[in-house]
């Protein structure tokens, strides 16, 4: 198993040197990710056997999005109670929630998405989304990478390195970030499921292809007053320009090249070295992640909870140019989305109005901007629910019908596409499964259906295993 973990940003050096000089330097405090993870991932540097010659579609192609946004709700929302709505459902399956009419005619979301349904023009709504894994670890990595994961329909199996990458570590090998943000961020944390015994999901990290293609995990809430990345603040007393002098002691110790050279290579070294610094020492990573600069009718747009200031944070990694970000629906201390019980409160009180709320600022700002055309925006769960309600007023898992959304990167807005029976049980038209919906992101983002990327053995691995859906685009 090797999951994503904190580590000191100089977790590549030795430990003789890292222990007696670096944090003698005090330079780091502690990271949710490693430097041999994302910096190297910036520098380019390739794994053995992984190219990138023949993976980008032509530009002329559907490809339009250079960044992409996905908004992953752990715990799998109700397709019922959010935007395929059965009014004419029996009471025991339709629940409390009415339809309302979106700003589209003919597309009616449940009556808490009120924000969103005057967006509806922006959104391609998926109805026919599905799959037949109830688990939510294994069924967790088939979303978030298009692949099954090496153990399905369990959630005993926690992550390994035979998982295959997330779509934002195989972006972030495909379109490195040229500047000294990092390539792939995730926010506020790595979705786990306390009932699971697995616990932390699969398909988060960088799998076969590589620990260097790991995202920046970028954990807390962002919604706490003085909140931080821990990783990028400097050591009390410790300033910018006395940070750069510690780096011109390590550059003339002379005495660790060799052991640093027979570690991990002198190229890398001195690559890693110098953007690790420059992440400390560089105003546009420490503006990026500032929510400070953000006024506060802004902040309270995007609503002032950890979801919504995580999304806002992603919108300022996305203006810097980060290529993917993710944000994970956080530890709410009440199972997310996975409404067994007390359905209908918790969306109704806890979980739609802060989703609703950051994913309409979100789609505002990019559409202002111009730059929606340019951006991927992706809401999506592993699963759904069960039509029936359940004694607790809840519902169970259901993977076998539910819905995702789509913005921007070229996809249509104002657009259902597939439909679920009278029921929300199961596709009527259209069906797709996970592996298309994420085959469909790697169109927008211009990645050709036939791409191959090999792992650290030089082993073929195809990226697509499903079908783009074409029909979702312009």
């Amino acid at each position: 198993m090797s999951p994503i973990r904190s580590v000191t940003p100089f977790d590549c050096i030795p430990q003789r040197f890292a222990r007696r000089t670096l944090l003698q330097a005090s330079l780091f405090g502690s990271a949710g990710w490693s430097l041999r993870s994302a910096l190297a991932a910036n520098a380019g540097v390739a794994s053995s056997g992984i190219s990138n010659t023949g993976v980008f579609q032509d530009p002329a192609g559907l490809g339009k999005a250079k960044q992409c946004l996905l908004l992953f709700m752990w715990g799998g929302p109700s397709q019922l109670d959010t935007f395929d709505p059965k009014p004419n459902a029996p009471d025991a399956i339709r629940g409390p929630f009415k339809p309302i009419a979106t700003n589209v005619p003919g597309i009616d979301f449940s009556e808490n998405f009120r924000m969103l349904s005057q967006r509806a023009d922006k959104l391609a709504v998926i109805r026919s989304l599905g799959h037949d894994d109830p688990a939510h670890l294994s069924s967790g990595h088939t979303v978030l990478t298009g692949h099954l994961p090496p153990v399905n329909k369990s959630d005993a199996a926690p992550p390994s390195d035979r998982d295959t990458p997330h779509i934002g570590c195989v972006m972030s090998k495909l379109r490195p970030s040229t500047g000294a943000l990092p390539s792939f961020v995730t926010l506020p944390w790595l979705a786990y499921h306390p009932a699971a015994p697995g616990g932390q999901a699969p398909g988060q990290h960088s799998g076969w292809l590589g620990r260097q293609y790991d995202p920046l995990l970028i954990s807390g809430d962002p919604n706490t007053p003085g909140w931080q990345v821990p990783s990028l603040a400097l050591i009390e007393g410790q300033s910018a320009d006395r940070l750069l002098h510690r780096q011109q002691l390590l550059a003339s110790i002379d005495a660790q090249r060799r052991m640093l050279e027979e570690s991990v290579g002198p190229s890398r070294v001195t690559a890693q070295q110098q953007q690790a610094f420059g992440l400390l020492t560089s105003s546009t990573v420490r503006q990026a992640f500032d929510l400070q600069r953000e006024t506060d009718e802004t902040r309270e747009r995007y609503g002032r909870n950890i979801h919504g200031q995580c999304v806002l944070l992603a919108r300022r990694l996305l203006d810097q140019g980060v290529p993917f970000v993710s944000v994970n629906w956080h530890n709410d201390g009440q199972n997310f989305w996975d409404t067994h019980g007390n359905n209908f409160n918790r969306l109704k009180n806890d979980l739609i109005p802060p989703a609703d709320r950051a994913l309409s600022a979100v789609l505002d700002d990019l559409s202002q901007s111009g730059r929606l055309e340019e951006t991927l925006v992706v809401w999506v769960g592993e699963f759904g629910r069960a039509p029936t309600i359940n004694a607790s007023a809840g519902r169970e898992h259901h993977p076998y019908c539910y819905n995702a959304l789509m913005a921007g990167g070229g996809i249509r807005g104002g657009q259902v596409y597939g439909a679920s029976d009278n029921r929300g049980a199961y596709p009527s038209e259209n069906p797709i499964s996970p592996q298309d919906l994420v085959a469909t992101m790697y169109r927008s983002l211009g990645v050709a259906t036939e791409s191959v990327l090999h792992d650290s053995l030089n082993r073929p691995h195809q990226l697509l295993a499903g079908r783009p859906v074409d029909q979702l685009f312009l």
